[in-house]
């Protein structure tokens, strides 16, 4: 069992050069306590996410960071243009020292493709053909393309990145078809959600990677070479109460933030079903973990047997809560959580 980071990098009450070198710091710390990864989210126009470049956000963590592995979850593909990104994924590769992850994605929210110019219903063929288009360009010396929105004759690809063939590759899904199709294609995967909707998913990518049978970019450090993974908000604090009294005007002004689109577009909780509305339902469904050491173990302990995964990415940084409450949360995480649970 691995424990990773997940970032939205969603605004908080402070200014963003403030922020950003709050999250610099934070990461450092993530990296020296141990942890496998760090993920970012990438969205754009919205309060929910304050690096919508993800690549020049990360170029600076991969020189805050020794160990971790980095990387985003998930790129956006159909924003792109594939050659410019494969150039982005060798720089970031050599920057890290051969420590980046891909994560991939066609995007969950219309309004954000469209901001972009790019219709929703269009987004899944556009990534396919994007992803096609990178998985050719990160292993050739020349990039030969011929699809539907991208082509490409016989470009020199003079970045190479440094990890071989290319750097895993990553896809999230809260619906049980990407998470097919995600094992199918042997990507790394992680979800969300409440325990109900999360088994589901799970079960289908397991299906799914039971048709390929082997990891893409296989990682020897988890069973099967493949990753399957959860994403939880989880805060720490020597008591349950202290935790609970942080956690949820943290987790609200995060939701506030998740939804801002939706409301602006008058879109219903129903287009976002993975996502708790309240922070109760989020508590009680297992999205979001709260509590003294003892109470988190506890309820990971219980999350890993029901789910059947091997990797859990832990948000313990968002909405409007200071940077010294965050690292406390992760410090206790590390000391008294995670090691008790890394050989299960």
């Amino acid at each position: 069992m691995q424990f990773g980071i997940f970032d939205h990098v969603d605004r908080a009450d402070r200014p963003l050069n403030t922020q950003l070198a709050e999250r610099l710091a934070y990461v450092a710390a993530a990296d020296a306590a141990g942890f496998y990864a760090y993920h970012v989210a990438e969205h754009h126009a919205t309060p929910l996410n304050m690096v919508p470049v993800p690549g020049v956000y990360l170029g600076a963590v991969a020189r805050a960071t020794t160990r971790m592995r980095l990387g985003p979850l998930v790129y956006l593909l159909p924003l792109y243009s594939p050659l410019r990104l494969i150039e982005e994924v060798a720089m970031l590769d050599h920057l890290s020292d051969g420590r980046l992850d891909i994560g991939i994605g066609r995007g969950v929210s219309p309004f954000e493709l469209n901001y972009h110019k790019v219709s929703a219903d269009q987004s899944r063929a556009i990534f396919l053909d994007a992803f096609a288009t990178l998985r050719e360009g990160l292993t050739h010396e020349r990039l030969n393309h011929a699809g539907p929105y991208f082509t490409y004759d016989n470009v020199p690809m003079e970045l190479r990145p440094l990890q071989t063939p290319h750097p895993p590759f990553w896809y999230p899904s809260s619906n049980e078809g990407g998470a097919t199709w995600a094992g199918e294609q042997g990507l790394h995967f992680v979800t969300l959600g409440a325990m109900a909707t999360a088994q589901k998913t799970i079960a289908a990518f397991k299906a799914g990677f039971a048709t390929h049978r082997r990891a893409l970019s296989p990682k020897p450090e988890f069973p099967g070479g493949a990753v399957i993974g959860i994403n939880r908000q989880i805060v720490v604090a020597d008591t349950d109460a202290e935790a609970q009294r942080i956690a949820r005007p943290a987790r609200d002004q995060h939701h506030d933030s998740l939804m801002k689109l939706w409301r602006e577009n008058k879109s219903g909780p129903l287009s976002v079903s993975a996502i708790p509305q309240t922070y109760d339902d989020a508590v009680n469904g297992g999205a979001t973990i709260v509590g003294s050491p003892a109470t988190v173990r506890a309820a990971i302990a219980r999350q890993i047997a029901a789910l059947g995964i091997n990797y859990m990415c832990g948000a313990f940084f968002f909405g409007n809560m200071p940077l010294d409450t965050a690292l406390r949360s992760l410090d206790l995480f590390a000391r008294e959580v995670m090691p008790g649970l890394r050989d299960r």
